[in-house]
C-alpha cells in the first residue's frame, strides 16, 4: 500500500488511471448506495491520526445533546492501532467500506481530504474542512509548475472552511478557487486549548518529559522540503547542523523537543546528544507547544498557531533562497516574522544564548504578529459545531 501511494503521488500517468477509473466506479456506486441525513464521517490527515480539529470538533460534539441522534463514523488507517473514545465506530480508511460509508454520509469533517484524490462528492454532502494551517508557502493553483508536489485533479474540497483571519480568507478562496462565502472566519479548534492552557498544565507536561525546572525548553519544529527524495521518492531532510556544537553551546541551560515533519522524522537521529529530545512522535503537538518557552521553525505554519501564545519564536531557514524560490511564498518572512531569519546556525545559537534578556521584546513582536494573523481563536470548536448544525 504505501508503495502505491509513493506511486499515486510521483507519478502523473499513474494518478491519471486511478483519478478517472476509480472517480468514475465511484460514482455509479453513489446511485446505488443509500443517504443517511444523520450519518457524520471524519478523519483526520487523511486517516494518518485521531487528532487535530477534527478530533477538538468530535469531543466537542459528545458533550453536545444537539447530536446525541447523530451516528459518528472515524476513518483511520490503522484501527488497532488507535482508541477512539465516545460512541463513534471506526472504519478503515480507503477500504471499501470506507468509500461507501462518505456516499453515505451527511457530512464530512475533515482537515484535509475525503475523497483521496478523486471526485465522488454528491451535491447534498456537506464538506466541513477544518484545514490544518495559515498558509506561508504556496498551495492550490499556486503551487509551481515544476514542483515535484505536482497538482490533484481534484482541489481541497469545502462547503466550509474555516479561518483564523482575513488572510486566511483572502488566500484560501484564491488557491483553492472557493468563494469566500465558504470560509468562515472561527479560528482553528485545535488551537483552543492554546488560548486557555494554564501554567499547572505546563509543569505536568514537563513532568511527563522528565525535564528539569532550571531548563529552557525550545521546540524546534521544521517543515519538510518535498524536492528533497530519496531513490525511492520518499522525501528525505538533513539539517545541516553541528549536533555537537549545539550541546556544547546550549546543553547547560536548554532542551530541545525536536519534532520533524511525519515525512521526515525517521531520516533525523539525535538520540545521542542529551540536549535534544526526539519528540516526532510524540501524539500531541499542542502539549509540545504549551510546556516550551520558545519556538524554532522555518517555512511551517506553525508559527501561525504558536503566535496564541503570545511566546518568543525563532526563524532558522538555512536554506531560505533554495526554499523560498522553489516552493514559493505568500508573506515576505524577511518582513512579516516577528524573528530574526537565521541561515547559519552560529547566528541562531548566538540568538538564543540571548533568550532572558530578549525574552519580553521578543514577546511583543509575537503578539503583533498574532494581531496581524490570527484574529479570531479560542472558541472555535463551539463555533465548529454551531455552523455544522446550520448545514444539518
Amino acid at each position: 500500500m504505501n508503495r502505491l501511494a509513493r506511486l499515486l503521488k510521483s507519478s502523473r500517468v499513474a494518478y491519471n488511471l486511478y483519478y478517472f477509473s476509480m472517480s468514475f466506479l465511484l460514482r455509479v456506486m453513489g446511485l446505488f448506495v443509500g443517504f443517511d441525513n444523520k450519518l457524520l464521517l471524519f478523519n483526520s490527515f487523511g486517516g494518518k491520526r485521531y487528532d487535530d480539529s477534527p478530533k477538538v470538533i468530535y469531543e466537542k460534539m459528545l458533550n453536545d445533546d444537539r447530536f446525541k441522534e447523530y451516528k459518528i463514523v472515524w476513518a483511520i488507517q490503522d484501527p488497532n492501532s488507535i482508541e477512539i473514545p465516545g460512541r463513534a465506530t471506526v472504519v478503515k480508511a480507503d477500504s471499501f467500506k470506507y468509500f461507501v460509508t462518505a456516499l453515505r454520509a451527511k457530512v464530512w469533517i475533515t482537515n484535509s481530504s475525503i475523497e483521496r484524490g478523486l471526485n465522488f462528492k454528491k451535491k447534498k454532502t456537506v464538506c466541513f474542512n477544518t484545514w490544518h494551517g495559515t498558509a506561508i508557502k504556496t498551495m492550490g493553483i499556486d503551487i509551481k509548475e515544476d514542483n515535484k508536489s505536482f497538482k490533484s485533479r481534484v482541489l481541497v474540497r469545502a462547503d466550509v472552511m474555516l479561518a483564523q483571519s482575513s488572510y486566511d480568507i483572502k488566500v484560501f478562496s484564491r488557491c483553492f478557487q472557493l468563494p469566500e462565502s465558504v470560509l468562515k472566519l472561527s479560528g482553528l479548534p485545535r488551537n483552543d486549548c492554546l488560548a486557555t492552557y494554564s501554567q499547572n498544565q505546563a509543569d505536568k507536561i514537563r513532568e511527563s518529559l522528565g525535564i528539569s525546572k532550571e531548563k529552557t525548553i525550545l521546540l524546534y519544529a521544521p517543515t519538510f522540503r518535498e524536492y528533497s527524495r530519496d531513490t525511492q521518492k520518499n522525501i528525505v531532510l538533513d539539517i545541516p547542523i553541528n549536533l555537537q556544537l549545539w550541546q556544547e553551546s546550549l546543553g547547560e541551560r536548554f532542551v530541545v523537543l525536536f519534532r520533524a515533519h511525519y515525512e521526515v522524522a525517521k531520516h533525523m537521529r539525535v538520540d545521542d546528544y542529551p540536549l535534544f529530545i526526539d519528540v516526532s512522535s510524540y501524539p500531541n503537538l499542542n502539549e509540545l507547544m504549551i510546556v516550551s518557552d520558545a519556538l524554532i521553525s522555518d517555512y511551517s505554519s506553525v508559527f501561525f498557531d504558536y503566535s496564541v501564545m503570545h511566546k518568543p519564536m525563532y526563524c532558522f531557514a538555512y536554506d531560505f533562497d533554495e526554499y523560498t524560490s522553489k516552493r514559493g511564498m505568500y508573506i515576505d518572512l524577511k518582513d512579516e516574522l516577528p524573528c530574526t531569519i537565521h541561515q547559519n546556525e552560529e547566528g541562531l545559537i548566538e540568538d538564543l544564548l540571548n533568550f532572558d534578556q530578549n525574552r519580553n521584546a521578543l514577546c511583543d513582536r509575537t503578539r503583533s504578529f498574532q494581531e496581524k494573523f490570527v484574529t479570531c481563536y479560542g472558541h472555535a470548536a463551539e463555533n465548529s459545531c454551531n455552523l455544522i448544525l446550520e448545514r444539518l
